[in-house]
């Protein structure tokens, strides 16, 4: 995957400080070095020093990292932590060091998760099943994808109930005066489980001016493979979708993305394609104009909202958002812009809720802990809604409150904008 130089750069800018320890979530439930930012990096870099091998330690090591990106916040030496996590995970794939059902089981979730359709299928055949096992995954999926039968892995249900794709219009023209012309990333997760987001997003956009694209060849971004070191698939995935925007390129003022993590990846295409000689110019003047949606709308200047939503909101930091592409004040700075809402802050709200993109199928005990310690301080808040830009986020957040019945909304924050437009 990547040149074994710039891994080596990357990997002697750690100085074992410690910065990230507290950051780091699962360092926080073991207390075990392997269990943090600092403690991997020394393992991967007494790898490549030939002092130890690459074995099932490490690979455990590697796999319990949540990918949340916590540390490159806190660490004062700018570590590209991502970079040597996404390399790591890579080399466990490419030199196939897990048991083979399991690697089976994580290619053909990956596949699911990134194909629509196959999404659509698999969710109404699993709702099949979860009629005999209470809404959870059955046990022999289970025991392929975490190690054990035993574990409660739960079921996604799709926004209205209905597993389906929600293509969204080609074209949609801007409301009032035009003030930009931007692409969106439908996604794949998100045109299944959350059609109703991708809807109100486009809305809120139309009313703020902007005449919004959505390419019909625009299919999966790569990010779910690129973060579980599937790297090569991951790069044929960007190339597809940077050729299913290029026609239209020339003409946006952003690529606007609602999905934290999409969003992160889809900002580092000329990095990923640098060494591409025929992708690297084209990744980076895509990277250049990729925006969460939040992010774009601040720097546009919102269209004050003008119906009243008396609601208490909270607002849960999606790792990719904020660690990832800096995200943090945008999307408090519109909540607080619609009439009636009371914004009130979340203790921890920038630690990770355990989803992780899979995550909480893979390594289901530590994004469990990490889950029900998020509702906690939710529930603290006394909040009667809940926003979040991403929708692993939205839909393992909403799992856990009715886990522990709470009756909270859990929305992305364009969806409460939706609603505050008359």
């Amino acid at each position: 995957m990547s040149d074994t130089k710039t891994l080596d750069d990357k990997l002697i800018k750690c100085i074992r400080c410690g910065f990230c320890l507290d950051a780091c979530p699962t360092f926080r439930i073991t207390g075990q070095e392997t269990k943090s930012p600092r403690g991997r990096i020394y393992l991967v870099r007494s790898w490549r020093e030939n002092i130890i091998p690459f074995d099932a330690g490490m690979v455990d090591a590697i796999d319990t990292c949540l990918g949340c990106l916590a540390c490159e916040t806190a660490c004062p030496s700018g570590v590209d932590y991502s970079y040597i996590l996404e390399t790591a995970r890579a080399e466990i794939e490419e030199k196939k060091m897990r048991p083979a059902t399991q690697a089976f089981a994580r290619a053909q979730m990956l596949d699911m998760l990134t194909q629509p359709g196959k999404l659509v299928f698999s969710l109404k055949a699993a709702g099949l099943f979860g009629k005999l096992t209470g809404g959870k995954m059955p046990g022999f999926a289970a025991k392929m994808l975490s190690g054990s039968a035993d574990v409660s892995l739960p079921l996604p249900t799709p926004q209205g109930g209905t597993a389906k794709i929600h293509n969204l219009p080609e074209k949609s023209p801007a409301i009032g005066t035009k003030r930009a012309t931007v692409g969106i990333l439908a996604g794949c997760v998100m045109r299944v489980l959350f059609g109703n987001t991708n809807a109100a997003t486009v809305r809120v956009l139309q009313k703020n001016g902007c005449e919004v694209i959505a390419p019909s060849s625009a299919a999966c971004c790569g990010a779910l493979h690129l973060h579980t070191g599937f790297h090569d698939e991951s790069l044929s995935k960007i190339r597809t979708l940077i050729d299913a925007f290029a026609p239209h390129l020339p003409m946006l003022d952003a690529i606007i993305v609602n999905s934290a993590g999409c969003g992160s990846t889809m900002k580092e295409y000329g990095e990923l394609l640098a060494s591409d000689a025929q992708y690297r110019d084209k990744a980076a003047a895509f990277s250049a104009k990729v925006k969460d949606v939040c992010e774009f709308l601040s720097e546009l200047g919102l269209v004050p909202p003008t119906k009243p939503l008396n609601a208490t909101v909270t607002y849960h930091d999606a790792c990719h958002l904020a660690h990832g592409q800096q995200v943090r004040l945008q999307p408090r700075q519109l909540l607080q812009q619609i009439p009636g809402l009371k914004l009130v802050e979340l203790d921890e709200a920038d630690t990770c809720c355990g989803s992780a993109g899979i995550y909480n199928i893979t390594q289901p005990e530590l994004a469990k802990q990490l889950l029900e310690r998020k509702v906690a301080n939710l529930r603290a808040t006394g909040a009667t809604v809940i926003a979040t830009g991403n929708p692993g986020c939205l839909s393992w957040i909403q799992q856990g409150l009715q886990e522990q019945e709470q009756r909270q909304r859990v929305v992305h924050p364009v969806e409460l904008l939706d609603e505050a437009y008359v």
